[in-house]
């Protein structure tokens, strides 16, 4: 079978998506036959492909990067948020009932079959294909039934690289504390580190990266520099949050007084 490789993140909004869809971009411009997948995403921003099913639009602009068509195995659970605690769940792009978060748990262990058969499917055609996480994979309350984070890649054999945004603060502890509350079989699959959105002096950053290595035993594999300009549509709640606090900051407001 094919390459393949999980992008999680300590957070939601950490970066995944646009790490995925640079590493499809360059993949593809080396010439590999690369696609990209997440196997659950929960947006209500989708698209829908050539064939009528409706994906995250976050894997068409994926699809996009590596050159090719979108497609329902590249994200083959979409939620969709409907009414407080409900959600539509759209498999393999058709809608396939509504849930709320109790009976949504009790469905999971289906859709993890779903999800295997769609990512060993582009497996078999693709040369490489780029997994997005959703969320953090620490979510430990979560474990139990995950198959979009750590879960995917125990059951599909993945190495799993860790996305972290340093323009948050804390993201040394955020990778240190991702990696020590999975258990040991969840850690033997992270490979390494990626800080994002990275502002400062690469030599001031250097000493904490080669403490984390030697406390995590990991590798940071990449520093990636801040790039403003890119923008997405939001997948979670704390970036509607952000720009809705910043919409309503009073005139003449400071930076520590909007806080």
């Amino acid at each position: 079978m094919n390459g393949a490789l999980l992008v999680a993140g300590t957070s939601s909004d950490a970066g995944k998506t646009l790490v995925v869809a640079g590493l499809c971009r360059w993949l593809a411009r080396q010439g590999v036959k690369v696609a990209p997948f997440k196997a659950q995403n929960m947006a209500l921003n989708s698209t829908v492909a050539a064939d009528g099913a409706e994906i995250g639009r976050a894997q068409a602009l994926q699809a996009a990067a590596a050159g090719v068509e979108p497609e329902a195995a590249m994200n083959p659970v979409l939620l969709k948020p409907s009414v407080e605690q409900r959600t539509q769940v759209v498999v393999l792009g058709r809608a396939a009932g509504e849930e709320d978060a109790a009976s949504y748990q009790r469905r999971k262990p289906a859709l993890l079959d779903v999800a295997l058969d769609a990512l060993e499917d582009l497996r078999a055609r693709f040369d490489v294909v780029v997994c997005e996480g959703a969320g953090s994979p620490a979510e430990v309350n979560l474990r139990a039934d995950d198959f979009v984070n750590l879960g995917l890649a125990r059951a599909a054999g993945l190495p799993a690289v860790v996305v972290g945004d340093i323009d948050r603060g804390g993201v040394l502890a955020a990778f240190y504390g991702t990696l020590a509350l999975l258990d040991p079989a969840d850690q033997a699959h992270v490979a390494g580190f990626l800080v994002n959105k990275f502002r400062g002096d690469p030599q001031v950053l250097a000493p904490g990266l080669h403490t984390l290595r030697a406390r995590a035993g990991r590798p940071v594999l990449g520093v990636l520099p801040h790039a403003g300009a890119l923008t997405l549509d939001a997948e979670d709640s704390s970036r509607w949050t952000r720009r809705a606090r910043r919409r309503r900051r009073p005139s003449g407001a400071t930076a520590s007084t909007s806080r």
